[in-house]
């Protein structure tokens, strides 16, 4: 049986380097990744690694994520998430690969009460959102073979990794016994990303496309989210202190139901709290080490 050959960008991230230890368990797939040493922002890079590795599937996990670097940086933003989408959906139709584009939750405004469907109109109000909803537009008009995955409050820290996410923030302040404020006013789904990576091998062999919501079931408050990660590594609670970051008694909240999944009853995503207790008691185990 051919190996099914397998491109992941970003490699170094946390669903980058989920995802290649995940998918690097079975024998049956031949997978490579990349990070910084191949530049998704030049054309002729992407096409001569496409030319080289002849990947039957590409999975984006390249991408600036910091919401605040981004509205600083608007033009390196676009540049990775859009222009580097673009680069590798070209180069996934040249070689006839499918591709697996890695979204976000932000390309949502956020003012909706109730959950986002595949079928709702994005209005992304950052620099992040607005670059991610590009990136998805390159990959749906440049490739026909095309899978968008989005998911929300993804974590799960790579080893070495510099940029936190929310859960070393909470774990880091926890350690130190240092307050911190937590957002009682946004809503989402904290996702892990060991169980995204999960729903993404799922895909390898499916002959599904379009747009996928790929989040934990369930919802929580960044506020709600903090102190279930206190609670859980044994630090104290309270150091997460309530506040409100929209005016006026609004939220954000950019819940995703993931209703593709359900209707295609491809896979089931776990509920955020049992991610989030097996992420924990790894993390635990790992530092006993």
């Amino acid at each position: 049986m051919a190996k099914t050959s397998i491109w992941i960008t970003g490699a170094e991230g946390r669903l980058g380097s989920a995802l290649l230890r995940l998918l690097k368990q079975d024998v049956d797939n031949k997978v490579v990744g990349t990070d910084r040493d191949v530049d998704i922002t030049r054309m002729e890079d992407v096409e001569q690694s496409a030319t080289i590795y002849r990947p039957n599937v590409i999975i984006n996990c390249a991408s600036i994520s910091d919401a605040a670097y981004c509205e600083a940086h608007m033009v390196e933003a676009f540049k990775v998430n859009a222009l580097g989408a673009r680069n590798l959906a070209a180069a996934a139709r040249r070689v006839n690969a499918k591709i697996i584009q890695l979204s976000t939750d932000d390309i949502f405004e956020g003012k909706m009460a109730g959950a986002l469907t595949e079928f709702d109109l994005p209005a992304p109000r950052s620099a992040y959102g607005k670059s991610k909803l590009a990136a998805e537009n390159y990959v749906k008009e440049l490739s026909p073979k095309h899978i968008i995955v989005r998911s929300s409050w993804v974590y799960g820290a790579a080893t070495g990794e510099t940029n936190q996410d929310y859960f070393t923030f909470v774990d880091s302040h926890g350690r130190s016994n240092t307050p911190f404020e937590a957002p009682v006013d946004v809503i989402s789904t904290p996702t892990s990303a060991y169980e995204l990576a999960k729903f993404i091998q799922c895909l390898l062999d499916k002959t599904e496309y379009g747009i996928y919501h790929a989040s934990c079931e369930g919802m929580c408050t960044r506020h709600e989210f903090a102190r279930a990660i206190l609670s859980l590594m044994g630090y104290d609670v309270s150091l997460a202190k309530a506040v409100f970051v929209e005016r006026g008694g609004n939220r954000i909240c950019t819940l995703l139901e993931n209703l593709m999944m359900k209707m295609t009853e491809i896979y089931t995503m776990p509920a955020w709290m049992d991610a989030l207790q097996e992420y924990v008691e790894m993390v635990k185990s790992q530092s006993t080490e």
